[in-house]
This record gives C-alpha cells, sequence and structure tokens, in this order.
C-alpha cells in the first residue's frame, strides 16, 4: 500500500490520505474488525483504498465479514470491477502469440449471492451435521448489475450463470438478462454457463470484453483472469456504486503472512488499483498515466520476482514512480 500512495503522489493526485488502523492486532485487542469511529469516516470518504484482510491467527469468520463484506453491503458497493489487461506477452501463460491480447472486464455482483452468510449448521460437530448456505438473488440486484455491464461495455457483453442446475436464481437472471439487453440492441449478447466459460477463458480470452455475473462466479472467474494476464500480484480491483459515487478499491490477492516483511511483495495490484480509483474520482488522464508506467516498467523487466524480476517490493514502486516524474 505505500507504494501505491507513493505512485499516486508521483503522478500528482492532490490527495488528502487518511491512515486507519484495521487489522489482525486491532480486532484482537478490540474486538472490532472496524472501530466506530473509523467507520465514521470511512462513510464519508470520497474513496478507500484498501489493502487486504486475512491473518492467521485470527480463525473467525467475523473477522473477515466485519471488514470487506460489511464495507461491501453496508455501503451497498453493488459493482465489482476486476479487468484483466495483459501488459506484455511474456507474463501469460498461453502459448499461442495471437491469444495474448488481452483486456476484458468482470462486472461481479458485490452484495448478494451465496456471501451474505444466509444459512446455518444444525447438529454441528456431529455425523448428521447439515450445513445450508443460500444463495440471495434480488429483481434489484440482477437488474442493475446487467444494466451496468452494458454500459460499460462498447462491443459485446457475455452473461455467465448456471441456469441449467440452479433453477431458481437461474430463472431470474436469464429473464432479468433478456429484458435488459433487449434495451441495448447496439451491443452484441451471449449466455455462457460458468463451466463452458472457464473453458473459453483458456481456449481464448480475447473473445471476451465484458463479462456480467454473479457474486460466487464472478470472484471464481477473476481469479483465473487474474492468472491469465500474469498472476494474483498484478491484479486490481474496484467496488462502486454508480449511484452515490462512493467506491472502495483493492488488489485481488488479498494477504500473504508467510511474505510479509520480506521486501518481495508484489506492489503492482495495488498500484493498479489505486489508478482505478483516481479514474473514478474523474482523474482519467492520471489513472492512464499510471497504467502506462506500470506496462513500462513490466516491459522492461523491473519487476518482483513472481514476475521474473529481481526488484524488491518498494524498488518496483520507484520505478513505476519515477516514470511519472519523468
Amino acid at each position: 500500500m505505500p507504494e501505491a500512495i507513493k505512485v499516486l503522489k508521483a503522478a500528482g493526485a492532490d490527495l488528502d490520505f487518511q491512515e486507519y488502523d484495521v487489522n489482525g492486532d486491532q480486532y484482537m485487542r478490540t474486538g472490532q474488525p472496524i472501530p466506530d469511529a473509523v467507520w465514521a469516516d470511512l462513510q464519508k470518504a470520497d474513496a478507500i483504498l484498501f489493502g487486504a484482510v486475512g491473518d492467521p491467527r485470527v480463525n473467525d469468520a467475523a473477522y473477515l465479514a466485519g471488514v470487506l463484506l460489511r464495507l461491501r453491503f453496508e455501503l451497498d458497493l453493488y459493482v465489482n470491477l476486476r479487468p484483466a489487461r495483459l501488459y506484455d506477452d511474456r507474463l501469460s501463460p498461453l502459448r499461442r502469440e495471437d491469444r495474448r491480447k488481452i483486456d476484458l472486464l468482470i462486472v461481479r455482483e458485490n452484495t448478494e449471492g451465496l456471501y451474505v452468510g444466509m444459512g446455518g449448521r444444525f447438529k454441528k460437530g456431529t455425523e448428521e451435521e447439515v450445513a445450508i448456505q443460500e444463495d440471495l438473488n434480488t429483481y434489484l440486484g440482477v437488474t442493475r448489475i446487467i444494466e451496468y455491464a452494458f454500459q460499460a461495455a462498447k462491443r459485446e457483453v457475455v452473461m455467465v450463470d448456471k441456469s441449467n442446475a440452479m433453477t431458481h436464481a437461474g430463472a431470474l437472471w436469464q429473464e432479468r438478462w433478456k429484458a435488459v439487453a433487449g434495451k441495448h440492441p447496439h451491443v452484441k449478447t451471449r449466455h455462457l454457463y460458468v463451466d463452458a466459460a472457464s473453458m473459453q477463458l483458456v481456449r481464448d480470452p480475447t473473445q471476451f470484453e465484458v463479462i456480467v455475473t454473479g457474486n460466487l462466479f464472478g470472484d471464481i472467474l477473476s481469479d483465473l483472469t487474474a492468472e491469465l494476464i500474469g498472476g494474483m500480484g498484478i491484479a486490481p480491483s474496484g467496488n462502486v456504486n454508480p449511484e452515490t459515487r462512493r467506491g472502495l478499491f483493492e488488489p485481488v490477492h488479498g494477504t500473504a503472512p508467510d511474505i510479509a516483511g520480506k521486501a518481495i511483495v508484489n506492489p503492482v495490484g495495488a498500484i493498479l488499483s489505486a489508478s482505478m480509483m483516481v479514474r473514478h474520482l474523474g482523474q482519467t488522464e492520471m489513472a492512464g498515466a499510471i497504467e502506462s508506467a506500470v506496462e513500462s516498467a513490466l516491459r522492461a523487466g523491473e519487476c518482483t520476482r513472481d514476475l521474473g524480476g529481481s526488484l524488491s517490493t518498494h524498488e518496483v514502486g520507484d520505478a513505476v514512480a519515477k516514470r511519472l516524474r519523468d
């Protein structure tokens, strides 16, 4: 995260940054995932740049739910944007050169689905235990995420579900998909089941522009697309509400306690998330400049070892920042 801030300042971002202590140490000390005073400030912020949540010392689902899921759900950040753009062909595992021009966007529904936590465990810890996890889908939630996908697309929207097996939720998605698609005749449309979509993403990801899908499938597919462009370390994301203009921006990768403090963590995911944030705030030229600086550094091999380089975390931040100052 310090490298993302460094790059923003090098790009000339005229922003006031306020850092908050939201982490495992704070949770174990107070029992609050997000302290009340911090939450009050977060509700007033123009945007939130978020590191990651997860600590091996905290085996409590309430921690994750009380941080990231609370931010997404209570701020109604119903659009999860996960772009996948290949900045350098050498980072792609695809063998065919004509399949490497990857530049797609997954539009994931972010406040419903299986992640709302509905369900429970009956006779827990016994051989007769029953576990139920409910998949919540609403008319409003499905409609607005599909509508956003069409607004984001120039060429084509592909809707991904599993309506042949998940017949109740799938029927709602299918009905709203057809209704919203009918209002956008200038945009091509396709529907794929999630297993077929996974196969097609590996076979030829260049065929996709915008994919819209539910919470669980969007989570899984975006991890796949991250690997197609070089790995989780460079994958950014944004969580936004287009109506309230609230936004939360975070690298996709989560925490990595096993390499914390070793200066080998890849900061590109955080830097590109910061780029998404300033774009959301209306600074499109600055966002483009940051992306170009990242691309230039990656093409020059100025990267961490997970991408084949030898630079430390802060050296990668310096390499990107230098290109913005020059």
